[in-house]
């Protein structure tokens, strides 16, 4: 049996789905409920509200990029061992992925498709201002739009008087939904946003926590948190996801591929592939050891300011051998894959780590702002966030800069996404980057976004030449120039585009992709960590 659960949905952006949302979470915890906090859509920046508010990781449901099928087992794995769960939607009600083909009346990755899927009541959060009798009429139109689709409650939000609640309400009970609750207007609540929304709770720190608590205390005040745990419910059924059982059919796949794949094995296996010691940026020759383990070993254990590596550096070589490995060696207890957090890397979903351990890597955060990477290292995860906004201080990282890009001429897996692509640019806005792929990046004039249905031209670290994946784009930056290596992916809308690139063990582009929908790519990544440990 797994928890009941509420949908907080809106009938347009903007009406304060995260505040109402955020704020039920706080309030149902303080209440002293076990809350699992849940987000519908590829969305980066709620979810980190949603965990501070939760203090338990706030998870994402996304049809498009997990496929229907998960969507329900990905919550009963998010919603285990809690009493109730609160899921956010996106954008307005029925809004989703905009398929002319699709006949369907709820559009695919919509509040609406999830809500029904889960089998949960949606609670309508309506934004009051410029509202009043004619509320009855809109009311009526969410309800009765799809059948499948159970609007149990109505939140007014941003309520200007007693009197003006007065006649909303009324206009509530003409349709016969209840009121959970009227919120009044109050701007000290809105957080902070920037060019790709909300500011990250990450980044936002200590205001975020305060944030987070006012919306508690809002939603404390205002909300009849008995009436909200009554309607919450759910027909959800069948097993949990288990990232384990996802990865087991591709474990011997991403084996044999492995080894069918290493230099010893093979003598015309294409650089895309990223044999180890065989492929630069460059497409010259590397050798196995050597510099790239003297930059790693001149790397660790330090803080502030950084300076570069010298290249003549003769440091014994010991970055990644498995002797430096805590515990046992290297097969005893899978690769260390080091993921990028911190400030300048907050986006990521919370089964990213668990698919790369359910395949037996060890992760290990590290922040490229102040950190190094961490002994041992045999692959590497970039993810998105705001590297824009720290170009200055990532560029200050001068040993980690060198390592990633000895590393990357040395054959390391790096799975770079968005923040990542830009990280491994020679320059972001005028500022040193890690130079692996010969291209710069600059923040853009318009905002990129929207759900890409893509094929990988390449084989790479991840997927197979061939393979089709569904990913999402979210950025305000660009490429200026297109790197020289081959390109990652290709993708049809008003025109073919090709976008990323790949070059030995390098997978990077902008591209966001949900590890729980792509379990080989992981495990196949997880599998070229281990080959490159070994060797």
């Amino acid at each position: 049996m797994s928890a009941p659960a509420v949908v907080i949905a809106a009938p347009a952006s903007g009406s304060g789905k995260t505040t109402l949302a955020t704020g039920l979470i706080g309030a149902l915890r303080r209440a002293g409920h076990r809350v699992a906090p849940f987000k519908v859509g590829p969305d980066y920046i709620d979810p980190g509200y949603h965990g501070l508010a939760a203090g338990r990781p706030g998870r994402n449901l996304d049809p498009v990029l997990v496929g229907e099928e998960r969507v329900v087992p990905l919550y009963r794995h998010g919603a285990h061992g809690c009493d109730i769960a609160v899921v956010e939607g996106v954008m307005g009600l029925f809004d989703g992925r905009i398929d002319e083909n699709r006949a369907d009346a709820v559009a695919e990755g919509s509040t609406a498709q999830v809500a029904s899927l889960l089998g949960a009541p949606v609670v309508l959060v309506v934004d009051a201002r410029g509202h009043s009798q004619s509320l009855a009429a809109l009311l009526h139109g969410f309800a009765t739009y799809d059948s499948s689709v159970r609007l149990g409650g109505v939140i007014l939000n941003r309520v200007g008087s007693e009197r003006h609640e007065q006649v909303l309400r009324a206009a509530c009970d003409q349709v016969g939904l209840p009121v959970l609750g009227a919120l009044p207007r109050l701007a000290e609540l809105e957080v902070p946003s920037r060019h790709l929304g909300l500011i990250p709770a990450v980044e936002h720190g200590s205001a975020a926590t305060s944030a987070v608590a006012a919306m508690t205390d809002l939603v404390a005040a205002h909300i009849d948190l008995r009436a909200v745990v009554a309607l919450a419910a759910g027909t959800t059924a069948g097993p949990a996801w288990d990232p384990a059982a996802e990865v087991a059919e591709f474990l011997d796949t991403a084996t044999v591929s492995a080894v069918s794949a290493s230099p010893s094995s093979s003598t015309d296996v294409p650089a895309t592939v990223g044999q180890v010691g065989s492929a630069s940026t460059s497409g010259s020759a590397a050798p196995t050891t050597g510099s790239v383990a003297d930059a790693l070993a001149g790397s660790r254990g330090r803080s502030g300011p950084r300076t570069a590596v010298p290249s003549d550096s003769t440091t014994e070589h010991r970055g990644w051998d498995r002797a430096g490995l805590p515990g046992g060696t290297a097969e005893d207890q899978g690769p260390i894959i080091a993921m990028a957090g911190g400030p300048a890397f907050t986006f990521g979903y919370a089964e990213h780590r668990e698919v790369l351990t359910a395949a037996g890597a060890r992760v290990v955060v590290f922040d490229p702002l102040i950190d190094e990477l961490p002994e041992g290292t045999a692959g590497v995860v970039l993810p998105g966030g705001f590297p824009e906004e720290h170009a200055a201080e990532l560029s200050a990282n001068a040993v980690l800069r060198a390592a990633i890009a000895e590393g990357a001429r040395h054959g390391l897996p790096i799975h770079a996404e968005c923040a990542g692509l830009l990280y491994l640019t020679r320059s972001l806005d005028g500022h040193p980057m890690a130079g692996v792929l010969d291209a710069d990046a600059e923040f853009g004039p318009r905002l990129t976004l929207g759900y890409r249905d893509a094929v990988a031209l390449h084989d790479s670290v991840l997927w197979r030449a061939g393979t089709r994946v569904r990913g999402h784009e979210f950025h305000r930056t660009r490429l200026v120039s297109a790197p020289t290596t081959p390109a990652a992916w290709g993708w049809r809308l008003t025109e073919s585009t090709t976008e990323g690139a790949v070059t030995g063990q390098v997978h990077a582009s902008y591209l966001h992709t949900h590890p729980a929908g792509n379990p080989e790519a992981i495990t196949r990544f997880v599998t070229a960590a281990s080959r490159f440990g070994r060797t």
